[in-house]
């Protein structure tokens, strides 16, 4: 994978250089919102990304709580990382794409209020790790990290179950999509993953390294006083 990454970045460059075509010129004018819907094309895929990285935190983490095994932690500290920067994404692209439509940045409904608490849960959560350096730091995040997943099927379900500012979804929800839009939709769903992806792997081999220099130095104190001594 270390040889191969530079060749996959170069892929993932050139398929969202490819998906940002798609969007901005392949992909038809919506005839209500004009070319201010094309945000669709990074809101959307933006927000699976993310719910997909917060779900891969969920399962290291309890994984975690159960074999107590550092490398499932590693895996969850990394993918809560890509996950928070796309949902961030999501949280950017949206008033941008609310305001010429809506003609406001932002309304606490239930979809939105959700999606920001969400959002919050697991930048706690980066913060518990970068801050917190108690032994059972680990065990409180992966604590955290499950209840932050209970947030998530909230906000998807939410705009199925209440009356919501947001949009009804156009997938599986009774909505329609043209089927162009529908392929430059999952043309940058794929760009985003391969992205995540890159970046989710540089990061946990990253943090792997970096644990792995600690308890180097760790033990290098540990021996240090004893080889004086001698």
């Amino acid at each position: 994978m270390k040889k191969a990454f530079p060749f996959l970045a170069l892929l993932t460059a050139a398929l969202l250089s490819f998906a940002l075509y798609q969007a901005m010129v392949v992909a038809p004018t919506e005839k209500t919102m004009g070319d201010v819907q094309r945000i669709f094309y990074y809101h959307v895929p933006s927000a699976w990304t993310a719910f997909l990285f917060f779900l891969i935190n969920l399962i290291a983490s309890i994984v975690y709580l159960i074999r107590r095994n550092l490398e499932w932690d590693a895996v969850a500290v990394a993918s809560a990382e890509v996950g928070v920067v796309f949902c961030t994404v999501v949280l950017v692209t949206g008033p941008l794409w609310a305001r010429p439509v809506w003609g406001i940045w932002w309304t606490w409904d239930i979809r939105l209020t959700s999606t920001l608490v969400l959002w919050l849960i697991y930048v706690s959560y980066l913060i518990l790790r970068r801050f917190s350096t108690g032994g059972q730091t680990p065990v409180l995040a992966a604590a955290l990290a499950i209840f932050g997943a209970l947030d998530v099927p909230l906000v998807y379900f939410s705009i199925w179950f209440f009356r919501t500012q947001h949009p009804q979804p156009v997938i599986g929800g009774g909505g329609a999509i043209d089927p162009r839009m529908l392929r430059v939709l999952l043309i940058n769903w794929l760009a985003f993953l391969c992205f995540g992806a890159l970046v989710f792997w540089a990061r946990y081999r990253l943090e792997v390294l970096q644990r792995e220099a600690e308890e180097a130095e760790a033990l290098e104190a540990l021996l240090e006083p004893k080889g004086a001594s001698q």
